[in-house]
């Protein structure tokens, strides 16, 4: 691999590693914008949120949920191509419905999934239109 094929992949790691640390950060300002919904912190001292009960599973399933944009900062620099690739094209519409499937309570929340699941949208396609250097496409003509 020449210089300028190492420098476009690392410049590819680069980007999408930064867009999930976009994503990510979206995810997280929406859930700390909902601590100032007065309503919200009524129903967590009552252990329902949205209708949910709060159980110790529910908030680990939360837990491992948000670990994946969190996983995926360091796995894009540091999977090989083919396998980098595929997990960003995988995982980058599953973190859209995980987002979508938390609820959407409030214009503020639209917000944030929009915001967020843009990013996620240029994650799948960097992703897909990622080619290693040096290997043979089909032209059609």
């Amino acid at each position: 691999m020449d210089i300028n094929q190492r420098l476009t992949t690392l410049e590819i790691r680069g980007k999408l590693s930064a867009l999930w640390i976009f994503v990510f950060l979206n995810i997280i300002f929406r859930d700390i914008h909902e601590f100032f919904r007065p309503e919200l912190l009524q129903e967590a001292i009552t252990g329902v949120v949205n209708g949910t009960v709060i159980t110790d599973e529910m908030m680990l399933i939360a837990g491992i949920l948000l670990e994946i944009p969190i996983l995926m900062v360091i796995l894009s620099r540091v999977l090989p191509y083919r396998v980098n690739r595929w997990a960003n094209i995988i995982v980058a519409p599953l973190t859209i419905l995980i987002t979508i499937s938390a609820g959407i309570n409030d214009m503020d929340d639209m917000w944030f999934i929009s915001i967020a699941s843009f990013g996620l949208l240029y994650i799948m396609w960097t992703a897909w239109t990622w080619r290693k250097q040096g290997t043979a496409t089909l032209a059609i003509a």
